[in-house]
């Protein structure tokens, strides 16, 4: 909790504080990035499989400092891994959805991928999709009240090479 240089003088003691830490509570209107990311990864999955592809994994994280994550691993009927960012945005500004995915992003995805790929024996025909999510939603994955959320799906953004 953070407080004003006004209010230093006037605190209560820290018993006090804490109780008042303890009690605070999260309100509906107070939705997280956090919340909001896993509300349009679970958007995402489902718009895939409804299109054919099969859930494999979520929340891919390769180990180190400097490693990536990878949103949703799915596989295509023939076989081919694909390798998903979801990425979300309430507005256009800024470029949207899709501009907020860089190089440097896009490297640490490939890093992640490489490293869940060294578990198979033979590699699969492999590739990275994004979905984009376009709009307001709220932690159930439903639109936000007055806004319409758009889905744009991606084959093959970008490549490793």
């Amino acid at each position: 909790m953070w407080f004003s240089r006004k209010q230093v003088g006037k605190l209560p003691p820290n018993g006090v504080v804490q109780d008042v830490v303890k009690s605070a509570r999260v309100l509906p209107t107070q939705i997280t990035t956090k919340s909001r990311g896993d509300a349009a990864e679970s958007v995402a999955r489902a718009y895939l499989v409804r299109a054919g592809l099969q859930a494999v994994e979520a929340n891919y994280r390769s180990p180190g400092r400097g490693g990536g994550e990878i949103d949703l691993v799915m596989r295509e009927q023939d076989g081919t891994l694909v390798f998903v960012e979801v990425r979300q945005r309430s507005g256009s500004s800024h470029g949207g959805a899709a501009a907020s995915i860089s190089a440097i992003k896009q490297r640490r995805i490939i890093f992640a991928a490489r490293h869940y790929l060294m578990r198979f024996a033979t590699l699969p025909p492999c590739r990275f999709d994004v979905v984009l999510v376009q709009g307001a939603l709220v932690e159930d994955g439903t639109p936000h009240q007055g806004s319409q959320a758009r889905i744009e799906w991606l084959r093959a953004a970008f490549d490793a090479s």
